[in-house]
């Protein structure tokens, strides 16, 4: 899925917005996904670091995996 799809999805199966940011930086204590010096990065922001960063070329693999991993992390499936 795209972008523009991984928000939809949010929405639709509403997914609190305060757990995730979808245009990366350092929020405090949520999951994040950025578009950084052409690569996708799907991570965990925590007091001020990024934790358990993965790199991604491709966006559909990114916002995949970044689905995966919030929808595991909120143990909602």
């Amino acid at each position: 899925m795209k972008k523009k799809d991984l928000i939809q999805r949010l929405i639709n199966e509403n997914i609190e917005k305060n757990s995730y940011s979808l245009d990366g930086g350092l929020p405090n204590e949520m999951y994040c996904l950025g578009f950084v010096k052409n690569l996708w990065e799907v991570y965990y922001s925590e007091r001020g670091k990024k934790t358990n960063l993965h790199r991604f070329e491709l966006e559909e693999e990114a916002c995949n995996y970044f689905y995966n991993t919030l929808v595991h992390a909120l143990n909602m499936k």
